[in-house]
């Protein structure tokens, strides 16, 4: 079904997104998967939440085997026009000041987390000392 040399825009692609009919993006091609959607180990409805977008990253994030990057081989399509596809904001690393804060205050939690249980010991044991000197 690889139609070497076809180039899709993200809109064409996103209206393959059906059991029926499922086509993803990964690595800047097009791949349509609808006859591997039963055979899917992470099942179908994986696959068509990741239609209408670059899935990439989803692909990457699960650590696929060579096994499934080889048989993506016989799923091509075609391109996709790297133009249609949105740029992400979601994905810029956050400022460097930003970044020191996030540090600190998982540093706080930490310290609280060592600190609240002792000081309610304290406080327990000095209810204790109290109400056995009076």
């Amino acid at each position: 079904m690889g139609v070497d040399g076809k180039v899709f825009t993200l809109a064409q692609v996103s209206e393959h997104n059906t059991p029926k009919d499922c086509w993803l993006i990964i690595n800047g091609k097009v791949y349509d998967v609808t006859k591997f959607l039963e055979d899917h180990p992470g099942g179908d409805d994986v696959l068509l939440s990741a239609t209408g977008k670059d899935a990439t990253d989803d692909f990457e994030d699960v650590g696929h085997s060579d096994n499934a990057r080889d048989m993506l081989k016989d799923l091509y399509v075609g391109d996709i026009d790297a133009s249609t596809i949105p740029s992400s904001t979601t994905y810029t690393p956050p400022k460097q000041p930003h970044y020191n804060q996030d540090k600190t205050s998982e540093f706080i939690v930490k310290l609280l987390q060592f600190l609240v249980p002792i000081a309610i010991l304290g406080l327990a044991f000095g209810i204790r000392l109290y109400t056995k000197s009076t």
